[in-house]
């Protein structure tokens, strides 16, 4: 992490170092750009053609304007956004939809007393969770009124860019105009120096013998975006006595090419000495970390037309770094460019010499990095759980959940939340959630499963409300307290297989049966208090529930017992339809005989009927005294 107090900061902020190219200006790599203008209401365009957005993508703060923008040229200078404390400690611009990749970080910082206080603020800035920039009252009188540009180059991992504030005591952060712009992922040696690993900070960006320049400051071009200064200031005091400025308009060789798209103009302007001497430089610099060095030459001047009529050494910090014979390495009106690292600065200043061996030194630039390792981040799929508790407990503003939850790790974590980092250090994990007494009127999001190590949750003395999430029932919480909230409905079985120890949820509006499960914590030592929710019922001294009813509805014995009484009143009805079939079969056998036998059937009865008839025929007669021959005589 980056520590650095505000005079050494000063030298790579006091001075313009990088304003980004119109949006007319074809681009080298990709064609991601955002300019906005921060706490500007309508989109304006510069004198350079640059199109800048009103403000945006801020997660609060208010506008302002300086004191005098009659001392600003550009519209961009003239507003501010400002992050007072109702807005939270931790405010943060965040750039959404970005691919992944390297890009360029520009912000433009002004107080020019705004507010009318005479009081610059202290704050500190980070850039993809890395603190990177850190001002501190008081500010040097002309930057304070005039503002200062900073740049650097972060990678973006994540589809978003976070460049964020955070208040030191009481003093409100704020920014005036905010730049980014994609840049091709090898520049500046990525790969060699792992440079995922790294913000590359600037910390100075001279134009050996010319003066300011570049997109913003001039008509002079740079397709990577680049502004360069004079390297006047930097030079020590002994060679500004002996430099002699030389320059060309002789085209360059070698220029505006991938991937670093060093401008033509760098290379035609240059400084070598008029007498005996060194060209010496000393760069402001923050101790205790490492510095990339890049230093361009060209060889201009036609007399110099062979190899070994012009070396010098390369002396960095008392140490002879390289030996450079710029006709050899690349010959005439051609560029070259030479790049360094120093470990571990132990020193406020960075000293560069070039000594001569043959002939005068020569230098066209120099431009110094330093190498910021990034810091860890929270474990992405707590960053999801977080935002979504964010939005359901309706956190307020003045919290300042903002940003990454729980980095940088040099700032305080989202207020009411402890984070540490994992077993293998690769990422931040939120460790316990305190956020008691904060007026919260939402409910628990069931993404807060994705907490995987939280430890404790206390939510206690609020207005929240809504079921309680399965997603509590995580291995790692061991403390949980939702007492005096409006929570309703059963409490999820999942909690009865965590590992809980104290469990508050007294003071709610729950109900049903109480895992006994659950209820066990205070058997095995823990506490648990579950008094005060008046639908609860189970455990002692919580009276006993409906046979077939908990949880605010049938309980598992009632729903058993509802399955088996449908399956008997199934079988029933199975069994009087099985019945009434069969007798419908037997029916209809009875009474649907085939053609044939109903109508043999029909001549038997024709036949029994005269039968019947001719016997009572005779029966008739017989009834008239016809004489029997079996009558007694």
């Amino acid at each position: 992490m980056m520590h650095s107090s505000f005079s050494s900061f000063l030298l790579y902020i006091s001075l313009p170092l990088l304003l980004l190219p119109s949006s007319s200006t074809h681009y080298p790599f990709g064609s991601v750009s955002f300019h906005i203008d921060c706490g500007g209401p309508t989109p304006s365009t510069d004198r350079f053609g640059t199109e800048w957005a009103a403000d945006r993508y801020f997660t609060g703060g208010a506008s302002g304007i300086v004191s005098e923008p009659l001392r600003f040229s550009l519209p961009q200078e003239k507003t501010l956004r400002y992050f007072p404390l109702s807005s939270g400690k931790k405010n943060c611009y965040i750039i959404p939809g970005l691919p992944d990749g390297r890009y360029y970080f520009r912000t433009f910082t002004v107080y020019d007393n705004y507010d009318g206080r005479l009081h610059p603020p202290s704050f500190e800035a980070a850039v993809e969770g890395t603190t990177v920039f850190s001002w501190q009252t008081p500010w040097p009188a002309d930057v304070a009124q005039t503002g200062a540009y900073s740049d650097l180059l972060a990678f973006v991992h994540d589809g978003e860019a976070d460049v964020c504030f955070y208040s030191i005591a009481t003093d409100p952060p704020l920014i005036g105009s905010l730049s980014i712009l994609q840049i091709d992922p090898e520049s500046y040696h990525s790969n060699s120096i792992n440079g995922t690993n790294f913000v590359l900070v600037n910390y100075g960006r001279l134009d050996c013998g010319s003066g300011q320049w570049g997109p913003g400051f001039s008509n002079d071009t740079d397709l990577f975006g680049r502004s360069w200064q004079s390297d006047y200031n930097s030079r020590t005091s002994s060679t500004r006595k002996l430099i002699d400025a030389i320059s060309t308009s002789a085209s360059i060789k070698g220029i505006d090419q991938a991937p670093n798209y060093f401008p033509m103009k760098l290379y035609q302007t240059a400084v070598t000495l008029s007498q005996s001497g060194v060209i010496e430089y000393e760069l402001e610099v923050d101790a205790k970390l490492d510095y990339m060095l890049w230093l361009h030459f060209a060889e201009i001047d036609s007399r110099v037309n062979k190899a070994g009529q012009r070396v010098f050494d390369v002396v960095v910090n008392g140490e002879n770094a390289t030996q450079v014979d710029i006709f050899k390495q690349a010959g005439a009106f051609a560029a070259f460019d030479w790049n360094y690292i120093v470990k571990n600065l132990s020193s406020s200043f960075l000293n560069v010499k070039l000594v001569p061996v043959v002939g005068m030194p020569l230098i066209s630039g120099l431009e110094n990095y330093a190498l910021v390792p990034i810091d860890l981040s929270t474990d992405p799929n707590q960053v999801i759980a977080m935002r979504a508790l964010k939005e359901s407990l309706r956190v307020p503003d003045r919290m300042g959940w903002n940003g990454d939850p729980c980095a940088p790790t040099e700032w305080d974590a989202w207020e009411g939340i402890t984070c540490r980092p994992n077993k293998d250090r690769s990422s931040l994990i939120v460790y316990q959630i305190d956020v008691s007494s904060q007026g919260l009127k939402g409910f628990i999001s069931n993404q807060i499963f994705l907490l995987s190590d939280l430890v404790s949750l206390n939510l206690s003395s609020n207005f929240l409300g809504g079921a309680l999430p399965s997603g509590l029932g995580q291995k790692s919480l061991i403390r949980l307290d939702l007492s005096n909230n409006q929570f309703t409905g059963p409490i999820p079985n999942s909690m009865s297989a965590s590992n809980l120890q104290l469990v508050l949820l007294n003071n709610n509006l729950l109900e049903g049966r109480v895992p006994e499960e659950l209820y066990s914590v205070g058997v095995h030592g823990g506490a648990i208090d579950l008094s005060g929710n008046k639908g609860l019922c189970g455990v002692p001294p919580l009276p006993d529930c409906p046979m077939f009813w908990e949880n605010g509805g049938l309980s598992s014995g009632g729903k058993i017992a509802i399955g088996l009484s449908c399956l008997v009143v199934f079988s029933v009805l199975l069994l009087v339809g099985y019945i009434c079939c069969i007798r419908r079969r037997r029916h209809n056998y009875d009474f649907a005989l085939p053609h044939e036998l109903t109508s043999l059937y029909a001549k038997r009865n024709r036949y029994q009927r005269q039968k019947s008839l001719m016997l009572l025929e005779m029966e008739s007669q017989h009834a008239k005294a016809v004489p029997s021959p079996f009558s007694p005589r």
